[in-house]
């Protein structure tokens, strides 16, 4: 055998990975990889039952042992967060490991409540209510087995190693070798979600049939990419130093079977079930709470994702207010610009007209690096801190750009071996408006989600997991308000754009009432289709792939404008409580400064600033 065919044998033992040229000379048996040792499963009950007698040790040898516990049962979690003792490895998705994080998530529970709140500091406070809201929900939320239904409109667990490859590091042989661990470890992984999903059709838990053609193309097309073009190849095509030589130059066969071997051929599989299967099998109606135990399944996810206790009744008649006062504000650009017509001409009007749209990706592209350049020179008016990290623009990846909403943001890893990432969806550029670019732009770059990112993560003095939680209604009701306050810092150059930024108001009130509508009242997908189509100025195609999310993903799509109101009343309260004293700047820099909290935490971090200025009057 050749050197590099050693070279080979030696990198490979277990995994059935091999070289094409190896399997000519060895036709039915592929090499292999060496076994990785595995790290011992830390387990969340093995710390003593009474908590010490610090309550202060005893939190954060809670938080130790919870971050190791999830790191250990979520990988891709510990390679994203530049922990690279399990990146061979993939979560478990069987029932059996959704029910030991469950039991868990109620054992840390348990912990915590034991520990003296009130003997805490006040940055501990904090900790301790996030750590708890985390808890609460993640417990639960357990006994609906949601992970019956692992997808949503345009994304899931089979896109899994697609934002893996993205954090795994690729600067040695070992690196390579984890990551042909992690690909041949992937058809188990789909077909235990499979298996998921099978027992969800015998349960009647499963996505709305109506949506699931369109799912079925974006999986068709992960099913079918070429393997040059597929991310998950890519490592193999630009090997760096740290790799051998001689293996260098077997390496991209070894990854290219491993594709056809195994990747691929599981990819196409879960392709055949999904169609064949799944979609024949789905439930026919739409709304969460025809779910089985559904009205309390969805009661549980508005509560989840709104961060607050309310119902879905309260949340429905909060957008509908909403709607009511931004069609006020759209009427009046209407009359400003002089245009004769409905207020449904208007829209026809936008959706369009020549001047609203580009003709190439690169151009929209364009349009929006301007956008982000322009906001960059804005934020040190509107913050005292900002944060080292960089961002780009880049376009939405092409195999779920069709299903894909407008643009989303994508963060970096710890590690900073890349920008984050503000993605902006080329596909069907008739469908892409360039007047709500700039509300897209300060919503999903600066200073929305990556300003808001990027200052989290270099978060010192805190719990690991304080850098990695994401209570959605702070995080998007934060995005929703950086496109209101693109008005203060002058991003709006014309009424049109003003109209648009309007649309994207209208559109996260309009979410409020389709779906508790849609959820909770009963409403079908076409009533939610043309409640929102005739309420904004968004393309047809946009409000097709939102109305849908929406139905695939039940109360997510609530935390944008519950968060925006909320923040929106803790900067008038301050400003009335401090007066000439109020500085907009320090305002920002506090609702920030502890990254994701659920609403309740930042409320009260708010109340104390407004205590401390005060105080020191």
């Amino acid at each position: 055998m050749s050197r590099v065919f050693a070279l080979i044998a030696c990198l490979l033992l277990c995994a059935a990975s091999a070289t094409s040229a190896l399997a000519q000379a060895h036709p039915q048996t592929p090499p292999v990889m060496p076994p990785i040792a595995e790290p011992p499963a830390p387990a969340p009950n093995e710390a003593a039952d009474e908590p010490a007698e610090d309550p202060t040790v005893a939190l954060y040898a809670l938080f130790e042992d919870e971050w190791e516990f999830r790191l250990r049962e979520n990988p891709l979690l510990a390679t994203s967060v530049g922990d690279h003792r399990y990146d061979h490895l993939l979560p478990g998705a069987a029932p059996r490991d959704h029910l030991r994080r469950a039991a868990a998530a109620s054992q840390f529970q348990a912990r915590l409540e034991k520990i003296e709140r009130e003997a805490l500091s006040e940055a501990d406070k904090v900790n301790y209510d996030v750590f708890a809201f985390m808890l609460r929900h993640r417990a639960d939320r357990a006994r609906f087995r949601a992970y019956r239904i692992p997808l949503n409109s345009d994304s899931g667990f089979y896109m899994t190693l697609n934002w893996a490859v993205r954090s795994q590091p690729f600067r040695t042989t070992e690196d390579y070798q984890a990551w042909l661990r992690r690909l041949s470890a992937f058809p188990n992984y789909l077909e235990e979600n499979m298996e998921n999903m099978r027992q969800g059709l015998a349960d009647g838990f499963t996505l709305p049939a109506i949506i699931l053609e369109d799912v079925a193309g974006v999986v068709e097309a992960v099913a079918t990419t070429e393997i040059e073009d597929s991310p998950l190849f890519q490592p193999f095509l630009n090997l760096p130093p740290g790799v051998d030589d001689e293996l260098a130059a077997a390496l991209p066969e070894v990854g290219r079977y491993s594709m056809e071997v195994e990747v691929m051929p599981a990819l196409r599989e879960f392709h055949r079930f999904f169609v064949e299967e799944y979609i024949p099998n789905a439930r026919t109606n739409l709304g969460a709470s025809e779910l089985p135990e559904g009205e309390a399944y969805y009661a549980g996810e508005v509560r989840f994702y709104t961060n607050l206790d309310l119902t879905p009744e309260q949340v429905h008649q909060k957008g509908l207010a909403e709607v009511a006062r931004i069609r006020a504000e759209m009427e009046a650009i209407i009359e400003e610009v002089g245009f004769e017509g409905s207020f449904a001409e208007f829209l026809a009007f936008l959706r369009s007209d020549p001047q609203f749209y580009v003709q190439t990706p690169r151009e929209l592209l364009m349009h929006a690096s301007y956008l982000a350049k322009k906001a960059d020179g804005q934020l040190p008016k509107f913050f005292g801190k900002l944060p080292r990290q960089p961002y780009t623009v880049a376009p939405v990846p092409l195999a779920i750009a069709p299903n894909y909403t407008s643009g989303r943001y994508s963060g970096a890893p710890l590690s900073g071996s890349r920008s984050g990432e503000y993605w902006v969806n080329t596909y069907a550029l008739d469908k892409r408006t360039l007047y709500t670019l700039p509300a897209l732009t300060l919503h999903e770059a600066v200073p929305g989600h990556h300003l808001q990112a990027a200052l989290a993560k270099e978060l010192e003095g805190r719990p690991n997991f304080r850098r990695h939680i994401y209570p959605h209604a702070f995080g998007e009701g934060w995005g929703l308000y950086s496109e209101k306050l693109g008005v203060e810092m002058g991003m709006y150059e014309t009424p049109y754009e003003d109209f648009g930024r309007l649309t994207y108001e209208m559109w996260s009130a309009c979410r409020l009432v389709v779906d508790t509508g849609m959820h909770a009242k009963g409403w079908s997908r076409q009533h939610a289709l043309d409640y929102l189509s005739s309420n904004t100025a968004l393309s047809l195609l946009e409000v097709r792939t939102e109305i849908d999310r929406y139905i695939a993903w039940p109360g997510q799509a609530l935390a944008y404008k519950i968060g925006e109101l909320k923040i929106i009343e803790l900067r008038e309260r301050a400003r009335e409580a401090l007066g000439a004293d109020f500085d907009v700047r320090e305002f920002h820099d506090r609702v920030l400064s502890e990254g994701g909290v659920p609403l309740p935490v930042l409320e009260g971090m708010i109340e104390r600033f407004v205590a401390e200025k005060l105080a020191a009057r």
